[in-house]
């Protein structure tokens, strides 16, 4: 008798296992150990996941260091929009805002910054398109991130969490030049 056919008796766990059912859960178990083993390893090697930290801050304080970067490196204008040109290596910021990203950041290819995220309304997600990455983005919270562009060109900001009724507009622009 195997656990294929209604147990004879009502202890289930004395019931005999069939050879089928062995191998799968062995296989099954082989499985999950081999996953389990490959997730440092995707995490250090396979660029998936980003290594981030996060700070508690308020809105007014970011928006105030925003403000402070965007007077000391604006370089332009687009729609409204301040362009900011930071030096490399330096820390930058960037904020979202119902239904806004603020400011347009211009950075150096294969140059290093560190970039600083947060939110000054809602819950925002923060997409870089065509790269692949994604952060939540939220009030009273800081996400920094290392970022190196390692092509140029111009790159589209998205927020990917639903924020409001002007979500769909919320977009915004990172441009990298050579």
């Amino acid at each position: 008798m195997t656990t294929f056919q209604p147990p004879a008796e009502r202890i289930w766990w004395k019931t005999p296992l069939g050879k089928e059912e062995i191998l799968w859960i062995g296989i099954a178990l082989v499985w999950c150990l081999i996953m389990f083993f490959m997730m440092p390893f995707w995490h250090v090697y396979g660029k998936q996941n980003l290594s981030n930290e996060a700070y508690q801050t308020t809105p007014a304080k970011f928006k105030a260091r925003v403000d402070e970067m965007v007077e000391k490196y604006q370089t332009g204008e687009e729609g409204g929009v301040p362009i900011v040109t930071p030096p490399a290596g330096s820390d930058i910021y960037l904020l979202g805002r119902l239904w806004q990203w603020y400011p347009i950041l211009e950075l150096e290819k294969d140059k290093s910054y560190r970039l600083h995220l947060s939110s000054l309304d809602w819950q925002h997600g923060f997409s870089l398109q065509p790269v692949n990455i994604n952060l939540q983005v939220i009030p009273g919270y800081e996400m920094v991130i290392k970022l190196t562009p390692d092509q140029s060109g111009d790159f589209a900001i998205v927020c990917n969490e639903y924020c409001g009724i002007g979500h769909h507009m919320m977009l915004g622009k990172m441009i990298v030049k050579e």
